[in-house]
């Protein structure tokens, strides 16, 4: 059956209903929004230079990576799963790249693609295993987890081999220069904003978009009505490790090659999620407030080490605002039963 017929055979009132849940999850992801300008606006407070266009968007490249993990991330939670191999992932696309590429950059391409292909391929795995053999996604992507960093460990065995060629870490590092009124553009900000587009017209503008909100909102509804949920929880989780490959190369780019270079995002997409107003559990979510969920966190990164701070508050923070977020989720998805 065709993704259009399927999404078809959605009764009008059915229909209706996804549409009020997508604008829900808008109007209830306004909270961030201005939590992140508040933040914004303290950190402009500490650091009057903040405001300075170059400054202002040397912020938005060190967020860029997350960024676009957080809306791959919650094509995947839309759909009622979760990723805990993100980050994993993007640990192995740094270590990956720098061995294979090792600083010859007629490489960097060809390894980009292959990286991209890997991606998929690991996003299939965990899909399949996931959709057809029943095992909860929680436990799968846990495993790939696992498996990845054992097989960066094996790899390196403990120290990072090769290097990133002046072609592959410029996507991280620097951009188009010349730009009116800006100086220089950084890359990262510009494929942020592409990825951020393309997901965007994903999930709410297409069959398949309707179709990842319909699985994650009531599976069984949707699968009576035609929709092929395995396939499109699978394909949830190809899009989200996609985003994983293209976050690593953006941070190995930015930050150079680390054997964590990605250790620890997996979480800060899901809390970046979750404060975008998406519900753990599926079917509300929205591409544009997960995004300023992973902006906030990094707004408050940067705050917390012009505080003065110690690096583990971040970890404290990241933890009291998941639990915080979930409780608030939970709470409003009571009140509208």
């Amino acid at each position: 059956m065709s993704t259009t017929l399927a999404t078809d055979r959605f009764p009008d009132g059915q229909a209706g209903l996804r549409r009020r849940r997508v604008g829900h999850a808008i109007l209830s992801a306004a909270p961030i929004f201005i939590v992140l300008i508040a933040l914004l606006v303290w950190i402009t407070i500490e650091n009057p230079n903040f405001t300075n266009p170059n400054v202002f968007l040397l912020f938005l490249r060190r967020a860029a990576p997350l960024m676009i993990l957080a809306a791959g991330q919650l094509f995947v939670i839309v759909a009622g799963e979760f990723d805990l191999s993100m980050g994993a992932l993007v640990t192995f696309v740094v270590i990956f790249a720098a061995g294979w590429i090792d600083g010859e950059p007629s490489r960097t391409w060809p390894v980009i693609a292959l990286l991209l292909a890997i991606g998929a391929s690991i996003g299939l795995l965990n899909g399949l295993i996931t959709t057809r053999l029943g095992v909860p996604s929680f436990i799968t992507t846990l495993g790939m987890l696992l498996i990845l960093q054992g097989i960066v460990a094996w790899w390196t065995g403990g120290t990072p081999k090769g290097s990133l060629p002046d072609n592959f870490r410029q996507w991280g590092r620097t951009g188009i220069e010349g730009v009116p009124g800006l100086g220089q553009l950084p890359y990262a900000v510009v494929i942020m904003l592409i990825v951020g587009a393309i997901c965007t017209w994903l999930l709410h503008g297409t069959a398949f978009g309707k179709q990842v909100f319909a699985t994650g909102g009531n599976a069984r509804a949707a699968f009576f009505a035609g929709v092929d949920v395995p396939r499109v929880r699978t394909l949830a989780f190809v899009i989200s490790a996609i985003t994983a490959v293209i976050g690593g190369i953006l941070l190995g780019g930015y930050s150079g090659v680390s054997p964590d270079a990605g250790g620890g995002y997996e979480f800060q997409a899901i809390s970046a999620v979750v404060l975008g107003g998406a519900v753990l559990g599926g079917g509300s979510g929205a591409v544009i407030p997960a995004m300023a969920g992973a902006l906030t966190l990094e707004a408050l990164f940067t705050l917390l080490n012009l505080l003065g701070l110690p690096n583990p508050l971040r970890d404290l923070f990241q933890g009291v605002i998941i639990i915080a977020a979930v409780g608030i989720a939970v709470l409003r998805q009571r009140r509208l039963r």
